[in-house]
């Protein structure tokens, strides 16, 4: 069965030399589709992701949105360039954008500001969110419900919370997805909420070149390497290889609206 890479950074500068090969790589892995993250700083950074979407649109989709650590960059004419590429057909969500209390790299303030932005941006266009959570579970439920952001739902990315949390989104109307993460021996937390929600609510990424999965921790990670984590949420989730893989494939075309 195919797989769905929910989410890898292809403009990454560690892809500049053989970005074509990684992709090609990817493919070779049964890796059918893969959306490229739009982390933008500046306005002329907004399209990058874009642009590689562009050039295999039948295999990859894009992103544009604001990281956490950038919050504090997120003025109105950037806005504005994330407002003009978010109605692109080949941008299926708004993000990634979120909350990212262990690095504070922006204010926490900032952070909550362009949160809330982002997610008025995603309702606004009727595209789902991706959203990145980290070590602050509490603000970031908050925000989304006080924004209403069930009425576009969207992704927790990079899941690393724990099971009530995954389930408090999905509440939300927020999926999880799984990375590399899950296949460290410390991230038991992550592997039970793998096997606490609904089949129909588990996506499996990468956050290339983040992350690899083991056996290649440490080294760049690359969407290929997507099919690690797949094999291990199967076997903790006690489901054959193929359904779980059509099913995290079905959830990605679904969330994203590619369906």
């Amino acid at each position: 069965m195919p797989l769905f890479d929910t989410h890898c950074h292809l403009d990454d500068p560690r892809f500049a030399d053989d970005r074509a090969a990684v992709i090609e790589r990817a493919i070779a892995a049964g890796v059918e589709r893969m959306t490229t993250i739009g982390c933008a700083d500046t306005p002329d950074a907004v399209g990058r992701a874009l642009d590689i979407a562009k050039a295999a649109p039948e295999r990859i989709t894009a992103t544009v949105g604001v990281h956490p650590h950038d919050a504090s960059k997120l003025d109105d004419a950037l806005f504005a360039a994330l407002e003009a590429a978010a109605h692109d057909p080949l941008v299926v969500a708004i993000g990634e954008t979120g909350l990212d209390y262990h690095y504070d790299h922006s204010p926490r303030p900032a952070q909550q500001a362009a949160l809330r932005r982002q997610i008025a941006l995603a309702r606004a266009v009727g595209k789902p969110l991706v959203i990145h959570t980290r070590s602050a579970p509490e603000d970031t439920l908050a925000i989304l419900r006080d924004e209403r952001a069930r009425d576009v739902g969207g992704i927790i990315h990079c899941f690393s919370e724990d099971a009530p949390f995954a389930k408090a989104a999905l509440d939300l109307g927020f999926v999880s997805s799984f990375s590399g993460i899950a296949t460290f021996r410390s991230a038991e937390a992550v592997r039970e909420a793998a096997r606490a929600l609904p089949s129909d609510a588990i996506l499996v990424e990468t956050d290339a070149p983040y992350l690899a999965p083991i056996p290649h921790r440490g080294r760049r990670n690359e969407p290929a390497y997507v099919e690690h984590t797949a094999a291990l949420l199967a076997r903790e989730r006690g489901e054959a290889r193929e359904a779980f893989d059509a099913a995290t494939f079905a959830n990605a075309l679904r969330v994203y609206g590619l369906a």
